[in-house]
């Protein structure tokens, strides 16, 4: 999979991309992550890429030219590739995003900037506008390293071939259960016991249980659409009533 980046501050990524499951997964040739400065684009002795907006009003806005140029000199590797700008406007980013993102060849990402890009860039070139919160960002890079990572992780061999994604929070609606690991006493606060049983069906519904719990307490809004048994139903109204 390639991902296309399209920034004034390249840079910015240097510091992210090559390391840990991203930087292992660019070695294997599993992905790629180009970047493309859009100031390269840009006319003039200064290669500006914002001006005023029209109308009046504060702040600054990308212009469209150095956009578009920029867009134009992407190749495209196949069919199965998708222009997205990050925007704060744009759907929330989430968990079943990153899914239906992981199956395109190649994404290409714009990270605006200042009050943000020129709306005719959206209706010529963008196939869909994202955000990854209800805040606002200086600019669109950390909401590209966030995609990236979120989406990277799901391609085929990027986790070694664990299946480790499947167990993560939000995966199944829930929040993750808690993890443990040596030593088993720490700061006088013990491993739960069953954990060192190796009794997998019991240690699995420990797991089930405490993922319930931990969603119930700290996000109940997730439990209205969370994939749910009769078993872990009867769990939360036992949970409720405690």
């Amino acid at each position: 999979m390639q991902f296309d980046i399209l920034t004034i501050f390249p840079e910015i990524f240097s510091s992210y991309l090559p390391f840990s499951i991203l930087g292992r997964a660019q070695l294997k040739g599993l992905l790629q992550v180009k970047l493309t400065n859009i100031r390269d684009f840009a006319k003039g002795v200064h290669k500006t890429t914002d001006d005023r907006p029209y109308g009046g009003g504060e702040g600054m806005v990308m212009k469209p030219g150095p956009i578009y140029r920029a867009l134009e000199s992407i190749e495209k590797l196949s069919n199965k590739n998708l222009v997205i700008l990050l925007s704060p406007t744009g759907e929330q980013f989430k968990q079943d995003m990153a899914w239906e993102l992981s199956k395109w060849d190649q994404l290409i990402i714009i990270c605006g900037r200042y009050e943000g890009i020129d709306e005719r860039i959206s209706s010529l070139c963008i196939d869909r506008e994202l955000s990854i919160g209800d805040y606002i960002l200086t600019g669109g890079e950390l909401a590209a390293m966030v995609i990236t990572d979120a989406v990277s992780r799901l391609i085929p061999g990027v986790l070694g071939g664990s299946k480790s994604n499947l167990n993560d929070s939000f995966e199944d609606g829930l929040l993750e259960y808690p993890q443990y690991t040596r030593p088993r006493t720490f700061q006088g606060k013990n491993v739960p016991g069953l954990l060192l049983t190796g009794h997998h069906a019991k240690i699995q519904s420990w797991r089930r249980k405490e993922s319930l719990k931990k969603t119930l307490a700290r996000r109940p809004d997730l439990l209205e659409k969370a994939q749910l048994t009769p078993e872990d139903k009867k769990i939360l109204n036992n949970l409720k009533i405690k």
